[in-house]
């Protein structure tokens, strides 16, 4: 980790939203919207991990209130300077412990974020954390990855995610400790660079023990933001945990 901003310091925030555009897309992000909208309700949506507004600015697009957690600076400036930027609150800290003024109808961590917390015990920090800022009958949402460990051979620790011209990135795995982490080696004009960034993986179980802890309860899973049903050959879930109301 290089400076204040973590892992996602000012060379990362530069090109973070060209190196993700799939996910910018509005394919990609209406269900996402859809969802968190339909949460929200009336009420207030925090999210966990804003970074470059991604989800934050059409979801606030939509008349919903948004407040953001971000520990990088340099991806909350990406954040403000883009249109209606401004209409998304955004407080630097850890989002396992940070808290923020009011109360909130729906709470949401995305695109594998989860995993940037890299021990149990902040993660289970992070879910009491957004248990103290839901109002009762409040929801938290969470879209994660289901570790890949059935594509990994005996004796193998390293999963490949891109094998292309002139970038190859691997995800390495510590089956004991549940440590893992994304490496990505990129070629240009000759000249090489490497990056590599550490994660916690978690599994759907430990997570639904984790909300229990923290006083929540499972509502909802899913295989993606359309719904699908969730099965042992999803290799993500997007999960829905409930505040109770009383």
């Amino acid at each position: 980790m290089s400076d204040i901003d973590g892992y996602f310091g000012e060379s990362v925030a530069a090109t973070y939203d060209e190196s993700a555009a799939a996910m910018f897309t509005a394919e990609a992000l209406e269900p996402v919207v859809d969802l968190l909208a339909e949460l929200a309700g009336e009420g207030r949506a925090l999210e966990l991990g804003v970074g470059t507004g991604r989800v934050a600015l059409p979801l606030a697009a939509r008349g919903v209130e948004v407040h953001g957690i971000e520990l990088s600076g340099a991806m909350a400036e990406r954040l403000r300077a883009k249109p209606g930027g401004e209409a998304v609150g955004v407080t630097i800290g850890d989002f396992s412990t940070t808290r923020v003024p009011g109360g909130f109808s729906v709470a949401y961590l995305v695109f594998n974020t989860i995993m940037n917390l890299t021990t149990q015990d902040a993660q289970v920090d992070c879910f009491r954390n957004v248990a103290d800022h839901l109002e009762p009958g409040g929801t938290f949402v969470v879209e994660v990855m289901v570790p890949q460990l059935r594509k990994l051979p005996p004796g193998q620790n390293a999963v490949p995610f891109h094998v292309g011209d002139g970038r190859l990135g691997f995800d390495t795995y510590d089956t004991a400790t549940q440590a893992m982490a994304s490496h990505h080696v990129s070629v240009e004009d000759g000249r090489g660079s490497f990056r590599s960034i550490p994660f916690r993986y978690v599994w759907p179980a430990e997570l639904d023990l984790m909300a229990r802890l923290a006083g929540m309860r499972l509502r909802d899973r899913w295989a993606d933001w359309q719904r699908a049903p969730f099965t042992g050959d999803s290799e993500s879930h997007v999960s829905v945990w409930e505040k109770p109301a009383d």
